[in-house]
């Protein structure tokens, strides 16, 4: 088996799942739809996905991400902006979506006015 970095095949990077009955689960999706990213490895973080805060029965603060669709557009594009913003992960803070979104995390110490990627 070849490391990820050094096969020409991608398709580890994503699928659509045709049997789910869910499906589409969150619409507007321009791109093949990635089921991969079903349940976001983004919710434990900062993230500039458009997401509501609610408190739950146990009175714990969770995200609703329901309205998101980053990681589920397209194979390459989903599987590129999940694997940028688990490079440098901040945790979440409970706070509610702040207005512009957060900006990718920055390796400590680099420049805050470098352009997004």
């Amino acid at each position: 088996m070849q490391p990820k970095d050094m096969t020409k095949n991608e398709a580890f990077k994503g699928f659509t799942n045709e049997a789910c009955p869910f499906l589409p689960c969150h619409q507007g999706v321009k791109r093949e739809f990635n089921c991969l990213f079903c349940y976001c490895p983004l919710i434990a973080y900062e993230c500039p996905g458009p997401y509501e805060v609610y408190t739950d029965k146990n009175g714990l603060t969770r995200k609703d991400c329901s309205a998101c669709k980053l990681p589920h557009d397209g194979y390459l594009q989903s599987w590129n902006f999940i694997q940028k913003w688990l490079e440098y992960p901040v945790v979440w803070k409970g706070e509610k979506q702040t207005d512009p979104p957060t900006r990718r995390p920055r390796p400590p110490g680099a420049p805050e006015d470098e352009d997004e990627d």
